[in-house]
């Protein structure tokens, strides 16, 4: 006797794609679902930010010689600034990290994270 691996067609279950009562008993239907409510962007600026400005830098000591974008002064809680650094990461094609109260984004990057961030509502500044 030799174990084989039943077919798809030998398998007993059916897969349907639209599972439905096809007959009950009570009278009343289930109420129809609400869609869920989306996720608030996390890149957004919080309402604690205000108009306090968010300064992007340049800094290259201690680093070997590489050259690192530097933003600070968000106001977020840390899931709002991991979510803006994977916003601005993906937008810019680099890596980055977030270090403490700032994030670091790799390459100098000053001109395009200021118009990145004043399109997400920042207010923000080189320097």
């Amino acid at each position: 006797m030799s174990k084989r691996k039943p077919k798809k067609s030998d398998r007993s279950f059916s897969k349907r794609a639209d599972p439905r009562l096809v007959y009950s008993t009570d009278p009343q239907p289930e109420p129809a679902q609400p869609p869920p409510e989306l996720p608030r962007n996390p890149a957004a600026p919080f309402a604690v930010q205000g108009t306090q400005p968010v300064r992007v830098r340049l800094e290259r000591k201690g680093r070997k010689g590489k050259t690192v974008s530097i933003i600070t002064g968000v106001k977020s809680p840390d899931v709002g600034k991991r979510g803006l650094l994977k916003h601005l990461k993906g937008k810019l094609g680099c890596g980055g990290a977030v270090k403490g109260a700032e994030i670091e984004i790799q390459g100098d990057q000053r001109e395009r994270l200021v118009a990145l961030l004043n399109e997400l509502g920042y207010r923000a500044k080189q320097g």
